[in-house]
Formats: structure tokens, C-alpha cells, sequence
């Protein structure tokens, strides 16, 4: 990672500060990330008790990608946007439908939580490419070409084969980019997620993943030539939080410096532009209220053995709405200044959105 000699000066001087003045120091961080636009790119609530509105609002969550049904059908796909649609008007003081990427910062702003809605499987548009317009109507802003397996779109990360975008495929890129619906990679197969890059004439997300080079052999993993492919065409990588994703030991050997591992490689290869953060769990963790019955083994079956699903699969400084706050530190020790951390957190995402939705 590169810095800018403005940049090296703002990080040197925020160091010094904190070795003099230790409390100072703490405080900036604190002021920093308080006031950062932060988005977490796939997240999703846990039945949205009261829990989660309080996980959010610790969490300082600017925004979230909502992680919609990866198995709806058109039918599945309007209820589900209906639903949401009551929830924010019954939670008008914590919640606001993200329908443009400014929503974002006027969230942070109020202090309310962004909602940009996203669904796991191109399956909701069925066959018919005139759907993406009807669910856009109702609030839909982003959606993923596949989820594991194939679709009429393409192959997903779990497919036998290794197919890319079908003709309807192709046609449903085309409509997705027109309307303004955001398309997302990170289930699609290799070739796919390729193509899905390539005949995309707007940026795309790969919001929840992580990298091949540090996490080989992960069908869920991206290789370093798709994420740079991907920042060359203006899209953005989102490097998930959950601990299996990350290496085989969560909680062991595999820690939140393994999550900064894989921010920093991706950096590496994208550019500080092209990456953001995402979780692909609750805003208040996974071990509040999973168990090895209601999540471990349904995972076993739903999975192929190639996703090394583990458990426990958090990593406990990531399993909590404090996560963002102690990677910041953890980035902050590696000498990252403030600015990278700010496209980090929120900023990248923003400006996705923007490129893409509007």
C-alpha cells in the first residue's frame, strides 16, 4: 500500500500525538471513527428484535447491504420488499430505505441506519428481464447473478462446471445497468464472475468475499486477476468478516489480523478505491445466538465439504458491533492514515453506489 507524502506527514503526526499524549490519542480514534460514514456491505438481521437495533447503533452503522433470500422466486421477492418497507415506516428513528447512495450520508447524519436492499440469486427476476424494472419499483437496488449453484443466469461458486453468463444472462446485465440495480459477484463461479465484470458497462461489487492467495482453494474466495479486473472496471471488493471465510482456524490461528491480511492484499492488488468491509453475519455477531444445531449442521448440508464450514466460525474480535472500531486499531498500528481508512469503511461503498444506483 502506497501513501501519498500528505498523507505519511497526517499519519506520522497522529502517532506522535498518541505517544505524548496517550489519552489524546485514544480520543482521536474514538472521534474519528465515530464521525466516518461506515457501511457494512452484506448484513443482515437476526428476525430484527430489539437486539439488532441496538447492535446497529453501537456499531455507528451509516448503512448496510440487507442479504435478502438466496432462494426467492418473484412472489418471494415482492413480500419480502413489502415487508421491509413496513419495517422502516415502524422504525423511522433507526432505519431509512437506501433508494440513492446520498440516502447514506443522510443517514450518518441523523444517526440511522441505511438500508440499500440486495438479494442472493437472480433468481427473483425469474425469466423475465422486464421484472428487474417491477422490483426496482419496490425498493430493490442490488441483486447477485448467482448464488452457489446455476441459475438461467450462469454458474455459482459451487457449480461442477465452470460456465459463464448465458444469452439471458447477458440480457439481464444490460437491464440491470439501465434501471440502476447494482449486480454483485461474490457467489458466481469463476467465469461468470468474469463475465459478469466484463459485459457489465457500470461497476460491479463483490460484497462479501475474500482473497484465493491467502484463503487457496475456497470456492467463495475471488483470485487476485478477478479483483483486479474487477477495480479496473471502477467496481469495488468487499472482504467478509466471518472467520471460516478467512482461514480454517477461526478464533485459533486465524484472528482479526488475518482479516487485516486480507484487506491489505486486496489493497494490494485493487487499489486503496476498490475495497471495502462487509460481515455476511448479524450486527450483534454470530455467537449471541447461534448454536451448533441451528447453524453448524444445517451449513454441513446446504454446503459442499469444500467450504470448510467450521465452528465455531466467528472471530471474537470481529463477533461483536465493536469489530470495525478494533479493526481500526489494528490498521492504525500497521500505519494506515485516516483518509484510507475513511474510503475503507464507507466512502468506497458510497462511490459504488453512486456509479451504480445513482
Amino acid at each position: 500500500m502506497t501513501m501519498t507524502r500528505r498523507e505519511t506527514i497526517h499519519a506520522l503526526s497522529g502517532l506522535a500525538v498518541s505517544a505524548v499524549f496517550p489519552s489524546v490519542g485514544r480520543a482521536m480514534q474514538k472521534d474519528f471513527y465515530e464521525n466516518a460514514l461506515v457501511i457494512d456491505a452484506l448484513c443482515f438481521g437476526k428476525e430484527w428484535g430489539e437486539d439488532v437495533y441496538i447492535a446497529l447503533r453501537r456499531a455507528n452503522y451509516s448503512g448496510i447491504v440487507e442479504s435478502l433470500s438466496p432462494t426467492a422466486n418473484l412472489h418471494d421477492a415482492i413480500d419480502a420488499l413489502v415487508e421491509w418497507r413496513n419495517r422502516v415506516a415502524e422504525h423511522p428513528g433507526a432505519l431509512m430505505f437506501a433508494l440513492e447512495a446520498s440516502d447514506f450520508e443522510r443517514a450518518r447524519e441523523s444517526k440511522r441506519t441505511a438500508v440499500l436492499m440486495n438479494f442472493q440469486d437472480s433468481t427473483i427476476f425469474e425469466d423475465d428481464v422486464d421484472n428487474v424494472d417491477a422490483l426496482y419499483a419496490l425498493g430493490l437496488r442490488s441483486a447477485q447473478l448467482t448464488y452457489n449453484y446455476r441459475n438461467l443466469v450462469g454458474d455459482g461458486c459451487l457449480e461442477r462446471t465452470n460456465a459463464g453468463l448465458s444469452e439471458f444472462g447477458l440480457e439481464l446485465v444490460d437491464r440491470m445497468n439501465t434501471v440502476g440495480v447494482m449486480i454483485d459477484l461474490s457467489h458466481c463461479g469463476r467465469q461468470t464472475t468474469l463475465d459478469g465484470i466484463e459485459f457489465s458497462q457500470k461497476p460491479v461489487a463483490m460484497t462479501h468475499t475474500m482473497c484465493e492467495s491467502i484463503r487457496p482453494n475456497h470456492p467463495r474466495a475471488k483470485t487476485d486477476d478477478q479483483i483486479r479486473k474487477c477495480a479496473e472496471r471502477g467496481g469495488v471488493i468487499g472482504i467478509a468478516a466471518l472467520g471460516y471465510f478467512l482461514g480454517p482456524d477461526p478464533g485459533g490461528d486465524t484472528t482479526i489480523e488475518t482479516y487485516a491480511d486480507h484487506i491489505g492484499h486486496a489493497v494490494n492488488i485493487a487499489g486503496i478505491e476498490h475495497v471495502g468491509l462487509s460481515t455476511d453475519f448479524p450486527p450483534q455477531g454470530i455467537s449471541p445466538w447461534a448454536t451448533c444445531e441451528n447453524w453448524y449442521e444445517p451449513r454441513l448440508e446446504w454446503f459442499k465439504p469444500s467450504y470448510e464450514v467450521r465452528w465455531p466460525p466467528w472471530i471474537p474480535e470481529l463477533d461483536t458491533p465493536d469489530r470495525f472500531r478494533n479493526l481500526v486499531r489494528v490498521l492504525e498500528g500497521r500505519g494506515w492514515p485516516h483518509g484510507n481508512l475513511e474510503r475503507l469503511l464507507g466512502v468506497n461503498w458510497l462511490h459504488l453506489f453512486e456509479d451504480t444506483v445513482g
